[in-house]
């Protein structure tokens, strides 16, 4: 039987991400009844870009919508990428009706540069003092919620020996075969993709990661294996794209949805695991700022937590809530064998910035494809 989640990535999930020895206790769970009053009295939040199977948010929205009777979620856009949540905050400014959303959850690359241009406003959830404080703006403008690492999404009706690292894609055997879930020139999780493929060809996290991930998918796009098609459970099934680059708990997530039609392999490569973390924020012009507020509140309380640990993420408040015990032994159990995660790199907001506009000024000039 292979090892779960070990101590050893405990561990190194811990000092990764600097988290103080001496945790506190936990938070209280309950948001204030005054702001569960505001919330109410506004009756709506608007999300954007949540997929229900990606990290579980389908029994996360229940779940708040079950918790908070009487506010209505609205949802805009699930297959929105980050930089779309943006232009959505940027476009909606002055608009208090159903298209301007409250609260977006973005690639950690793009949460500072939305802080500088003031879209983001500034909210401190109850359990701020266990989100570890290099994933999280020290004013409250964002502030991290899971992480995931970049693996391959195969299906095995149609590959049969699936790919183990980011330099199997080229071999003829996977023509018409790969895919991104997004545009890197604006989706987190296809630019994490990429750095992910630098880094397997030995570049340090930044610049020379983007640049040699876009060398790979130039040479994946001129051979005929690159595929630009948005990558979804639906496409590995229908076999569109039977090899998807994507983030572990998606890919988990969709291999248990499909139920076995077809088999599907999920696989963390041998080299270049690159660990994505997703953050947090409210929009600086949220129409129901309580509302917003209430749903950060949940998202952080020990329940939303739970339920993004469904969904195979890991959240932000992992540690301290494994030190009390506050996660089912079933669900540490399901996660992936511990060895897969030993070799990821967190990579700072500096190199995520670097690498973001390496791949974002150089795609269509180095790669060329429309992926839509």
């Amino acid at each position: 039987m292979k090892k779960r989640l070990s101590h050893t990535v405990r561990s190194t999930f811990v000092s990764t991400l600097a988290i103080a020895a001496a945790l506190p206790g936990l938070a209280r769970a309950e948001a204030p009844q005054e702001l569960i009053d505001a919330a109410k009295k506004e009756g709506m939040l608007t999300v954007i870009a949540l997929p229900h199977d990606w990290c579980n948010y389908g029994e996360v929205i229940e779940g708040f919508k079950a918790k908070y009777a009487g506010i209505t979620v609205n949802e805009l856009n699930p297959d929105a990428g980050t930089a779309d949540e943006l232009e959505a905050i940027r476009s909606n400014k002055g608009n208090t009706g159903s298209q301007a959303p409250d609260v977006v959850d973005l690639g950690l690359a793009f949460a500072p540069a939305a802080t500088k241009e003031g879209l983001l406003q500034p909210y401190k959830v109850a359990t701020w003092d266990e989100i570890p404080d290099n994933i999280k703006d020290a004013d409250g403008n964002w502030y991290g919620d899971y992480y995931g690492v970049m693996a391959f999404g195969i299906n095995k009706d149609l590959i049969q020996t699936s790919p183990a690292d980011w330099s199997d894609l080229a071999k003829a055997e996977y023509s018409g075969s790969v895919a991104l879930t997004g545009d890197p020139r604006s989706s987190a999780q296809a630019i994490l993709a990429l750095m992910s493929a630098g880094i397997s060809r030995g570049a340090e996290p930044g610049a020379e990661s983007g640049k040699k991930g876009l060398e790979l998918f130039a040479e994946l796009n001129k051979a005929g294996n690159f595929v630009p098609v948005l990558g979804k459970a639906g496409t590995i099934a229908q076999g569109q794209t039977p090899i998807i680059a994507a983030w572990d708990y998606n890919l988990l997530a969709w291999r248990d949805a499909l139920n076995g039609n077809p088999p599907m392999d999920v696989i963390v490569p041998k080299t270049g695991v690159v660990a994505g973390v997703y953050v947090q924020a409210i929009s600086a012009y949220a129409p129901h700022p309580n509302a917003a507020k209430l749903w950060m509140e949940y998202l952080y309380s020990d329940e939303g937590q739970i339920g993004w640990l469904k969904g195979y993420c890991h959240p932000a408040r992992f540690n301290a809530m494994l030190k009390a015990g506050k996660f089912p032994q079933d669900l540490l159990d399901k996660l992936p064998p511990a060895e897969a995660y030993e070799k990821a790199v967190f990579p700072s907001v500096e190199a995520l910035d670097a690498n973001k506009g390496a791949i974002v000024e150089g795609w269509d000039k180095v790669v060329g494809a429309n992926v839509k």
